[in-house]
């Protein structure tokens, strides 16, 4: 276990994770998903320079691509979040908890001071370093539902809290 508030993003992060761009196709993101065994790709502008530019989940090419009846070639970019909270690698990893409630997602990418993509935390990855009472609670804050009209819409936030 962790001892409380010591610990940054980069201690716990999946490092340099599976990405892809705005211009793959839906299809190709998914199979990155299913080989990579992962819910969620950062965007990035190419796979060199890693720079991000939002996130795409399987619920996003659910809801988004799928269930509007589009076609798997359709582009990363009809389905990704193009802003996305991201935590700085030097962040707290209680900063990036607390914008895991706030923002009620799972995961987050990681950037550095360029804004590129070099790791994602996911709650997996802090359940594994924390105690089940502050897991619980995270769990809980991020799986509450607000009301529609109260659900932000992803912001870029990089940085702590």
């Amino acid at each position: 276990m962790r001892v409380r508030g010591a610990m940054k993003v980069s201690d716990v992060m999946t490092k340099v994770p599976c990405c892809c761009k705005e211009t793959d196709t839906v299809r190709h993101a998914a199979e990155l998903m299913k080989s990579h065994d992962v819910g969620s790709l950062p965007v990035v502008n190419n796979c060199e320079e890693r720079k991000l530019l939002g996130i795409v989940t399987d619920r996003d090419i659910c809801l988004r691509i799928v269930g509007a009846g589009k076609a798997s070639s359709s582009q990363v970019v009809e389905a990704m979040t193009k802003s996305v909270t991201a935590n700085h690698v030097d962040d707290l990893l209680d900063a990036c908890e607390a914008k895991m409630g706030k923002y009620q997602v799972r995961r987050i990418p990681v950037v550095d001071s360029r804004g590129v993509c070099v790791g994602i935390v996911s709650q997996a990855d802090i359940a594994l370093h924390d105690s089940a009472e502050h897991i619980s609670a995270t769990v809980a804050a991020i799986s509450k539902r607000l009301p529609k009209r109260h659900q932000p819409d992803s912001v870029l936030v990089i940085g702590a809290a």
